[in-house]
């Protein structure tokens, strides 16, 4: 039996080991913005605005995470970013220390929403003296929002200033950004700003609610693929730091990641698929490697990815393979969808690229502002 028929009876994702353990494991680790601010302060409407999603989807989409928080998971079967919001703040008695647990847990941004003319913020102050004290979120970017609502120019500035100083009294000097999501005649304002300064903390942000245009049709279909992509990418790395889990559920959860695209490309997935596939990204890459040794072997045996591949943690690693062999697989099984051959060396400029596009994401790093997220390979 070859090696192609050996790994795709192993694997074959109808025959899949259960990755359940897989995902919730990756669900417990997302990437999250904690949100902090009163009742009404415009919270719901960042997420609605990152994320275009409608008022109810949001509204019904929260679920507890702890006593006094609720989270968000975006996209909602496909998660790959939350948001936590503080629902405790009005109690008297609210203690921060679990949400601050709970961001620990992840990558996090602390972003603190205040309404421009709400000069009332004792609840919120209250809050981040006990973040403040405990020193394990440093980092904190403060937006103010409604401001359109203050139609007189002066008044609007002192508003935004008096809000910027009572947190700075408490915080230091924070970086800060005014946005208004409804607007004059309903044209929000602010919000590509708002999406720089959160991507700055938060590098993911940028990479999911990135909305510049793409060259050709291929990399339009790429787009609408990203997400769950980076869904599969996600429970690669986080599964791939408990090396028990990781070992068996990264190849599996990348061979289920093949098997799903082939078949939105409509193509019947097959081990003639995989070989093809296989054969595309050439010889020597190294898939059944990496689906029966894992990825930290496959780094000691393609010494032409070794050097990107070994500078990266085990985790940061399974991330930036499994997107960049997703991203890889989109363009072949776009061209075979029409019946046109594509390169070896292509797919593995495709594959390259990719992984050191995704790197800083998955380092949770800001990625070079002049690199365009998907160029097309030479």
């Amino acid at each position: 039996m070859s090696l192609i028929d050996r790994l795709y009876r192993t694997l074959n994702p109808a025959r899949d080991p259960n990755l359940s353990a897989a995902f919730a494991h990756s669900d417990d680790h997302l990437p999250t913005l904690w949100l902090l601010g009163k009742t009404g302060a415009g919270k719901s409407s960042l997420i609605r605005a990152l994320t275009g999603l409608d008022r109810i989807e949001v509204g019904s989409g929260f679920r507890p995470c702890t006593l006094t928080s609720a989270q968000y998971r975006f996209p909602a079967q496909t998660p790959v970013l939350a948001f936590m919001d503080t629902r405790g703040l009005a109690e008297a008695d609210y203690d921060a220390s679990a949400d601050i647990a709970n961001c620990e847990a992840a990558s996090h941004a602390l972003i603190v929403v205040m309404k421009a003319e709400d000069p009332e913020q004792s609840q919120v102050l209250r809050a981040l003296k006990q973040i403040r004290r405990s020193g394990k979120i440093r980092d904190l970017l403060l937006v103010h929002t409604g401001i359109q609502q203050v139609a007189d120019g002066d008044e609007r500035q002192r508003c935004i200033c008096h809000n910027q100083q009572q947190v700075e009294a408490v915080w230091g000097e924070v970086d800060s950004v005014a946005v208004d999501f409804v607007g004059i005649d309903g044209q929000p304002y602010g919000l590509a700003a708002l999406t720089e300064k959160l991507g700055e903390r938060l590098p993911i942000i940028t990479e999911l609610f990135d909305d510049r245009g793409h060259a050709n049709v291929e990399e339009q279909n790429f787009q609408q693929l990203k997400r769950e992509i980076m869904w599969y990418a996600g429970a690669a790395g986080a599964t791939d730091a408990v090396p028990a889990l990781g070992l068996v559920s990264v190849p599996a959860l990348q061979l289920k990641m093949l098997h799903s695209l082939a078949n939105r490309y409509g193509l019947v997935w097959s081990k003639r698929l995989l070989a093809e596939f296989g054969t595309a990204m050439g010889a020597g890459f190294g898939l059944q490697y990496a689906s029966r040794l894992g990825l930290r072997q496959l780094v000691k045996l393609i010494p032409v990815y070794g050097q990107t591949v070994g500078g990266a943690s085990a985790a940061v690693a399974s991330y930036c393979y499994t997107y960049a062999l997703g991203r890889a697989a989109c363009l072949y099984f776009y061209r075979a969808k029409r019946g046109e051959t594509v390169s070896s060396e292509v797919i593995n400029a495709q594959f390259k690229q990719a992984f050191e596009h995704i790197l800083p994401v998955a380092r949770d790093e800001q990625p070079p502002t002049d690199t365009p997220n998907n160029e097309k390979p030479s």
